[in-house]
């Protein structure tokens, strides 16, 4: 057997491994003072999860932005990367200027909204070139930026996207959602004649559920029948 043929069984292989969800949760920034670092981000109206001290100095906090599904942990004996070193640590707004007026209220120092003229120019530092004054055209989604920074430097980013790329999910916001329930209950609606009675929340679970991994229509249509299926065959 040839390296090429190896190479061939593992591909094949893997091809027939079914993806298991891998969730990012978690980020871990670097911080000089934990008691420091707890006020600003419980002032930025960011959920606080948690807070544990041991008796060997470890200590973590854990806030939670709002909407988000990823956390920020910071404490002591918790990171050895230096305060201030973590960047381009990305938050997603539908509305970039609402978003950057709410921080501005709660006394944040945060950039002007911005977009960039050279790939790149929104990780570059306030006042670099490359970054052109204003929202991008038509607030065109991925295009519009706004910079804070925390007490040590750790840098936040945010971006607006009303409007996600295909196969990227969807936006956790009343607008979208409100799209989304309405797809759902239209394919629902093409589903239901074609099949026993069932109970529709099942059907709607999955196709929401695959809509949100960023599957198309058709293929959360797909999901939402194979789940109706698979809990007829356990109920028989």
């Amino acid at each position: 057997m040839n390296t090429n043929e190896v190479r061939s069984n593992d591909v094949s292989g893997i091809a027939k491994v079914k993806n298991v969800d891998l969730k990012l949760e978690v980020v871990v920034i670097p911080v000089s003072d934990v008691d420091r670092a707890k006020e600003f981000y419980g002032n930025l109206g960011w959920r606080l999860d948690a807070d544990f001290s041991f008796d060997n100095g470890f200590r973590v906090v854990q806030f939670t932005p709002p909407g988000s599904g990823c956390s920020v942990q910071f404490g002591t004996n918790i990171t050895s990367a230096a305060p201030g070193s973590a960047q381009g640590l990305y938050l997603i707004v539908s509305d970039i200027a609402a978003a950057r007026d709410e921080l501005v209220a709660r006394g944040v120092e945060v950039s002007e909204v911005f977009h960039p003229e050279a790939p790149g120019a929104q990780f570059q530092p306030d006042g670099a070139s490359g970054r052109v004054s204003g929202p991008a055209a038509d607030h065109a989604s991925y295009r519009s930026f706004a910079t804070f920074s925390d007490p040590d430097g750790n840098g936040w980013l945010l971006q607006e996207i009303k409007t996600r790329l295909p196969g990227r999910g969807l936006s956790n916001d009343v607008a979208t959602l409100t799209e989304l329930l309405r797809e759902t209950e239209m394919h629902h609606g093409e589903y239901e004649p074609t099949t026993p009675k069932h109970h529709w929340s099942g059907w709607y679970a999955a196709y929401i559920v695959a809509r949100q991994r960023g599957r198309s229509a058709e293929d959360a249509f797909k999901d939402a029948t194979l789940n109706i299926e698979r809990t007829r065959e356990v109920q028989v």
